[in-house]
């Protein structure tokens, strides 16, 4: 996904998200922050990860750190 830190304003599907209704969506509005949600719930709590948070979580994802049940 191309987060753009502070110049990513308006949320995003995440590149990843697929068709089973598993979607976030994120959003950079400022340097210092990487804001994720999800999309079901677009009114309901969201993450926020400082830039060196957000590349350690991405990173892992690639890894494959992470499983679904």
């Amino acid at each position: 996904m191309a987060i753009k830190l502070g110049s990513t304003p308006a949320w995003m599907k995440s590149s990843r998200s697929t068709g089973n209704g598993a979607c976030v969506e994120v959003k950079s509005p400022a340097v210092e922050a990487v804001v994720v949600r999800d999309s079901k719930d677009p009114q309901g709590p969201v993450l926020t990860f400082s830039p060196q948070e957000w590349t350690a979580f991405v990173d892992e994802v690639e890894r494959g750190s992470f499983t679904i049940n």
